[in-house]
């Protein structure tokens, strides 16, 4: 599980809106991509420096600038002045870790996302900030690494005539929202198909390293908690609040985002009482298999308590004992223990003690 507190005492004593990166640099240079369309044109552009980014803004535009990479400190002030973004949204883009949140500003909406993929290598949910940036006429999203879940967005923007064309820079940011918490789904999937396997394992090589897996799952489930459930709050503000760069027309697909993220919160609770299931029965089949061994040493003690006694009796040295100079004692007290032995291994089959 990361740790979100990571690199935090690097900020101790320095002004609110002092801006340096926390967290891990994931790629060696950042990458900048932007596409600024109306429903008539669209232009595409990776840009090699910001500067190239001021010819695509025009007013009948909107622009969707994203940039990759988070290290470089510099970039993302420059984005923000060229974009008008207060320092302390600039701070929490490069604060990664953040918790999931909107916050609204004069000119612009700002929103914090966890963008969840799954790593089929290491059987793991991978987790990233993502930071979105709604203003007139713009979309900005600053994420930590190349690759994401927006594929779809580009490809109905760069298609052609979409409803997405026709619309403004806020349908754009419900699009890109949209793909974040539907990627949720892809990721719950192969939880669920993780689980299966795991309940599988629990009820035919109940081992340690079972127990292990189903401790990482459950904090996989925690991690999912974290990003999921701060969503439901943020998009229900969306589409009860006013706010002055979401037209009422984009509402009711903000709507719509708040029905999918409901749905993965029903899911993902289910998953956590899943896992707090197989991990009760994991602890029964142990305390059951260890009664089920202390049954046996038990039953094993108590036929040896009467052996153990006549042998301590003809095990004294005392000279008056009558059986002592008796020819078949020996084998008289042998097959008398072993009767014995016999009889109380009847005994306990019979009150199914084992």
């Amino acid at each position: 599980m990361p740790r979100f507190t990571r690199n935090y005492t690097k900020k101790i004593g320095l002004p609110a809106g002092a801006l340096i990166h926390l967290g891990e640099q994931k790629v060696e240079e950042p990458e900048l991509s932007v596409i600024s369309y109306n429903e008539a044109e669209v232009r595409h552009a990776m840009p090699k420096s910001l500067g190239e980014v001021e010819q695509y803004r025009k007013p009948e535009m909107v622009v969707w600038l994203n940039i990759d990479g988070l290290h470089d400190v510099a970039l993302v002030e420059a984005a923000g002045q060229m974009f008008g973004i207060h320092p302390l949204v600039l701070e929490d883009i490069l604060h990664v870790g953040q918790r999931p949140k909107i916050d609204e500003f004069e000119k612009f909406l700002f929103i914090v996302l966890r963008m969840l993929s799954y790593d089929d290598a290491r059987e793991r949910v991978v987790e990233e900030q993502v930071s979105l940036v709604l203003g007139e006429g713009f979309v900005l999203s600053f994420q930590e690494k190349p690759g994401d879940v927006f594929a779809a967005v580009r490809e109905r923007i760069l298609k052609g005539q979409t409803r997405i064309r026709r619309q403004k820079a806020d349908y754009l940011a419900y699009a890109l929202m949209d793909a974040v918490i539907d990627n949720y789904f892809h990721v719950l999937d192969r939880i669920e198909q993780k689980m299966e396997r795991l309940d599988e394992e629990l009820f035919s090589d109940s081992s340690m390293e079972t127990f292990q897996r189903i401790g990482a799952m459950k904090k996989e489930l925690i991690l999912l908690r974290k990003s999921t459930w701060p969503l439901r709050e943020i998009v229900g503000s969306i589409t009860k609040s006013e706010f002055d760069v979401i037209d009422d027309k984009t509402l009711v697909y903000f709507r719509d985002v708040h029905d999918h993220i409901i749905h993965a919160i029903d899911i993902l609770e289910t998953f956590r009482d899943m896992a707090s299931s197989m991990h009760d029965t994991y602890m029964n089949y142990v305390n059951n298999r260890m009664n089920e061994i202390m049954k046996v040493l038990t039953v094993i003690a108590t036929i040896f308590i009467p052996l153990t006694f006549i042998a301590g009796i003809y095990g004294m040295n005392f000279q008056y004992m009558p059986e002592l100079s008796w020819r078949w004692g020996y084998f008289g007290v042998l097959s008398m223990m072993v009767v014995l032995f016999a009889a109380m291994l009847v005994y306990f089959r019979r009150k199914k003690w084992f």
